[in-house]
């Protein structure tokens, strides 16, 4: 049984407005599991309807064994699936503990050991608890967004474009962080713009094109599959790209 099976999703932001289109993946434990493709491709809408920010019109997703499809956010939280936005993502007027207080508002009794634990984890934030998260850099801040949601230890966390807007150091730094989330046995599912290096850290990865995941394979497949680096180092996607991809599946 997986962590997470995604089987035959649609839905989107009205009724009317079908953007994920019968979406299918499965996350494991333990993995990293990246979700890639071009604009426009419902990667985003697709985690905000795993996560319960949406309702889908369609389609299954379990999580351990059990239909969460029809759940609210809060209650797919509280089963152990964390969701890192990739706006809006912390409480900038407020200080880092705070933040970290809001995170977890699922078990208040454990706020203060798991934030421990997290300063413990990430130095910087310990070392900035009283700092507004506004006044933290870019890599910092989504440092800060990622711990928010580790406040309610979850098994999987979903994280939607966790580098745009970084430096490409800041971004190899969020990278080995992600990196070092996992191999503390958090599942991870990537929406991520910097494909090829979300494909050097991932265990598998889903090429999602017009609404439905076209490519399945090793991360390290689809890194040197022609039709995935032509996709997002030849200049751009054509029109054509989904019967590119979907010959190969």
């Amino acid at each position: 049984m997986s962590l997470l099976a995604v089987e035959g999703l649609r839905g989107g932001y009205a009724a009317a407005d079908e953007i994920v289109k019968g979406a299918t993946l499965a996350v494991e434990e333990r993995e990293i599991v990246a979700l890639i493709g071009p604009n426009g491709a419902g990667k985003s809408t697709l985690l905000k309807l795993i996560a319960g920010l949406l309702t889908p019109s369609g389609g299954g997703i379990a999580f351990r064994g059990h239909e969460i499809g029809k759940l609210g956010a809060p209650e797919i939280s509280r089963r152990g699936l964390g969701f890192v936005p990739q706006e809006s993502n912390v409480f900038g007027s407020m200080t880092v503990a705070d933040n970290l207080e809001m995170g977890g508002y699922l078990d208040r009794s454990r706020t203060r050991e798991r934030r421990g634990e997290l300063y413990d984890l990430f130095p910087m934030l310990a070392d900035k608890r009283r700092a507004a998260a506004r006044t933290l850099s870019g890599g910092q801040r989504q440092i800060l967004a990622m711990a928010i949601a580790l406040m309610n230890a979850p098994s999987l966390l979903l994280l939607d474009e966790p580098t745009a807007g970084l430096s490409p150091r800041a971004a190899e730094e969020l990278f080995g962080t992600i990196v070092a989330l996992n191999q503390g046995g958090v599942a991870i599912l990537m929406v991520e713009q910097n494909a090829l290096e979300a494909l050097a850290v991932s265990t598998r990865a889903y090429v999602l094109v017009q609404g439905r995941a076209e490519r399945e394979g090793r991360g390290d497949e689809l890194a040197s599959d022609p039709a995935v680096r032509d996709l997002f180092l030849g200049g751009g996607p054509r029109l054509n790209l989904g019967h590119t991809l979907g010959e190969h599946s």
